[in-house]
């Protein structure tokens, strides 16, 4: 589904601020609406930030006055892609031609009768903080080039997904969204040597692949350059076989745990030769005592 035109329509107190997220679309394609207050603003702008960078879709935000400074930054940073109604929903004309409808408001109500609109014009909806009503969840994130991860919890835990997004960007090593991009080049260069959709040699191309993938480190992937890529497919490719790292010029690079910066374990083999020195001497001692 591609996204268009999202409007935030934000309802809440006069007093009271609230932050809004951003989701566009380009001109000519299908609309799509957010109805939002203070409650979930800052979830949805999390969940929608991604997208605003990647895309040249426009936003639409209707909300009442109090805005959250940092709506006003996106506002002021995007004018040709944001536009701020200063109004409140004023009913079903406001879902004319849209795609999605998200919705953070304070009044559980409004959000209901807001989805049970959406319903009656097939728009698929999320309503925040009401699961039971969600077409559709925003995850946690993380976002390392073309590696893309995204962590759900159909809206039953959003902390559990922020946390587990912590866990698992800690277990990364920073280099995998390089090692996808050089290994999409390859993929390309390979179906440019071996055209052909399907059949023999598709299904040659898929387990040559998955073997490269599978015997070199994925940190050593990341070292592919063009004259490295031509080696693999002359060297390896044509021949039917899986160059080493060393073979197409590439240099393995000396690994060390996070937790033991000592390769070679100097830092648990020192401290046990020393008690073992210290062990023999006490004994010796002892002995030589006895033996007076």
């Amino acid at each position: 589904m591609s996204f268009a035109d999202i409007l935030f329509l934000l309802r809440t107190h006069p007093s009271r601020q609230i932050s809004a997220g951003c989701l566009c679309s380009s001109p000519g394609s299908s609309r799509a609406k957010l109805f939002s207050s203070s409650a979930g603003e800052k979830s949805r702008q999390d969940a929608l930030k991604p997208f605003f960078p990647r895309t040249q879709r426009s936003l639409f935000s209707l909300q009442p006055r109090a805005l959250h400074p940092r709506t006003k930054r996106f506002i002021e940073l995007y004018p040709d892609r944001i536009t701020y109604y200063d109004r409140r929903f004023s009913g079903p004309a406001e879902l004319y031609k849209m795609d999605m409808v998200l919705t953070a408001l304070d009044d559980p109500s409004s959000s209901r009768q807001i989805v049970e609109l959406c319903r009656e014009q097939r728009i698929p909806v999320n309503a925040a903080d009401i699961p039971d009503l969600c077409d559709f969840y925003f995850g946690a994130q993380i976002r390392d080039g073309p590696l893309q991860i995204m962590i759900s919890t159909n809206g039953s835990g959003p902390r559990i997904a922020a946390l587990l997004k912590s866990k698992l960007s800690a277990a990364l090593g920073g280099y995998e969204g390089e090692a996808i991009r050089r290994v999409g080049e390859l993929r390309v260069r390979l179906k440019e040597r071996a055209p052909g959709i399907g059949g023999a040699v598709s299904r040659r191309r898929m387990k040559w692949m998955s073997q490269l993938c599978n015997e070199w480190d994925m940190e050593d992937l990341t070292q592919l350059d063009d004259a490295m890529i031509a080696r693999l497919l002359d060297e390896g490719w044509e021949r039917n076989r899986v160059p080493s790292l060393h073979d197409v010029g590439g240099k393995p690079k000396v690994k060390q745990g996070k937790d033991n910066p000592h390769p070679h374990g100097s830092s648990t083999v020192l401290p046990a030769t020393l008690g073992f020195i210290v062990g023999g001497v006490s004994v010796a001692l002892l002995l030589m005592y006895h033996r007076r």
